[in-house]
């Protein structure tokens, strides 16, 4: 597998700078012409999820049209146009195939909340189709699709904005700019935690895809298995072909918290240990899992933890972050809210500040497609490759059972074929995310 180089450290450093990986003149670049008023006209992909959070985000915002919903699941539109377009006054085009979607030239923008499985390979059909996209974590479904998105961005200078909502929250701007002030000295632990209610699923076994799903275009590009309730619609988290389980759900959110605030890219030794401890359910991930993820030249570790049932908080921190430094510790809760608690004594701390502000994600995203200007964006496309290969890089330890020695440069396990082979897996034509963009 031929990878481009890419230095941790400048990743981190520079987040939002243009990427200068692309050395082929792109094929497409469309002289972009909005609409009507400088209108900017968006189509959401997959809308039985987060989709309808997509809508909503757009439709409150100026000269922004939401004009298409897509999804494979014709009864999932029809709901949403029904329920959606009461809420707005309006009637939205509907498409089974987001590939039409991509051949509507009144299109500018794309929104995606599809399956994990699908994002990637949409992202970059959606740069050669010369539209901007914002795609919902995880960016990737694996670490080697995640940096061809990269690569498309670039080639086809597209705006990419991945769904990590903490990096436009003003209180954890301000945090981490205090991090890298020193308010709790050297920073060099942070620990992500994702302790969600998830129940047992059950197991429904196979049957016949209904009418209104197109279960091919459903399964893009992952291999052929028969339908199942199992997957479809929401439990496909759980099954390894279709999504990455908590830590590539939720945890997307923590894992570039961890890397934004500890300022680390991709770590040289990754260590995983979970199972599944309660439910003889059609879960194929984790229900807990605990990964160590380690920077000896840094002398900086992450450690993310996943809990899906009864379990306490961590110093009232379910989901969120918490980083330790040398004069203290910080906590993050959720989207918008930070407390920073510095030591005062031998194990006695005080809070000296703390902050609750939140940010439009969205309307970052927008800004930067009407500037078309990627320096704009808070979580560029190089955030959706970094934060979810940290995810995917826990899973193959935890998977392999076994810990990982990875070189961030090439992005590859050293001396390893097992590893190196689950970087990246087998696409079922004609949904392939193509090695050369």
């Amino acid at each position: 597998m031929t990878q481009e180089n890419v230095s941790r450290r400048t990743f981190v450093k520079s987040a939002t700078a243009a990427t200068a990986l692309a050395t082929v003149a792109p094929t497409f670049v469309p002289k972009r012409v909005f609409g009507a008023n400088d209108t900017i006209r968006v189509a959401v992909l997959g809308m039985h999820g987060r989709g309808r959070n997509h809508v909503e985000g757009y439709e409150k915002l100026d000269n922004v049209e939401v004009v298409t919903l897509c999804d494979p699941d014709m009864k999932v539109l029809e709901d949403r146009n029904k329920q959606l377009g009461g809420k707005y006054n309006k009637q939205y085009k509907l498409e089974q195939d987001l590939r039409k979607v991509y051949e509507d030239k009144e299109i500018d923008a794309v929104s995606i909340a599809t399956t994990n499985h699908w994002h990637a390979l949409a992202t970059i059909w959606a740069c050669q189709a010369g539209k901007d996209v914002y795609v919902e974590k995880p960016g990737s479904h694996n670490v080697w699709e995640g940096r061809k998105m990269v690569e498309a961005a670039a080639k086809y200078d597209r705006i990419v904005q991945h769904g990590v909502q903490l990096r436009s929250s003003k209180a954890i701007q301000e945090v981490v700019q205090l991090m890298r002030d020193g308010i709790i000295g050297r920073v060099y632990m942070a620990r992500g935690l994702v302790f969600r209610w998830r129940a047992d699923i059950g197991k429904k076994g196979f049957s016949t895809p209904p009418d209104h799903l197109d279960y091919d275009l459903w399964l893009g590009p992952a291999q052929y298995r028969p339908y199942s309730e199992d997957w479809v619609h929401y439990n496909w988290h759980w099954i390894w072909d279709f999504g990455n389980g908590d830590v590539g759900n939720q945890g997307i959110h923590e894992t570039d918290m961890c890397m934004w605030g500890l300022d680390v890219g991709l770590p040289s030794r990754i260590t995983s240990m979970g199972g599944k401890f309660l439910w003889d359910d059609a879960k194929e991930v984790p229900e807990v899992l605990t990964s160590v993820y380690h920077y000896p030249e840094e002398k900086k570790m992450i450690q993310f933890e996943v809990r899906h049932w009864a379990t306490n908080q961590e110093d009232g921190v379910k989901v969120g972050n918490i980083f330790y430094g040398d004069k203290g510790y910080v906590k993050i809760f959720g989207y918008d809210k930070y407390e920073v608690w510095q030591l005062v004594g031998r194990e006695k701390y005080d809070k000296v500040k703390h902050g609750k502000a939140g940010g439009d994600h969205y309307a970052n995203f927008i800004d930067a497609v009407r500037a078309h200007d990627k320096s704009v964006l808070n979580g560029p496309v190089e955030t959706a490759h970094m934060a979810s290969a940290l995810a995917h890089l826990g899973n193959i330890s935890y998977r392999l059972e076994r810990q990982l020695d990875f070189d961030p440069d090439s992005e590859t396990f050293q001396g390893d074929s097992e590893a190196n082979d689950m970087l990246t897996r087998d696409y079922r034509e004609p949904y392939v995310v193509p090695a050369r963009v």
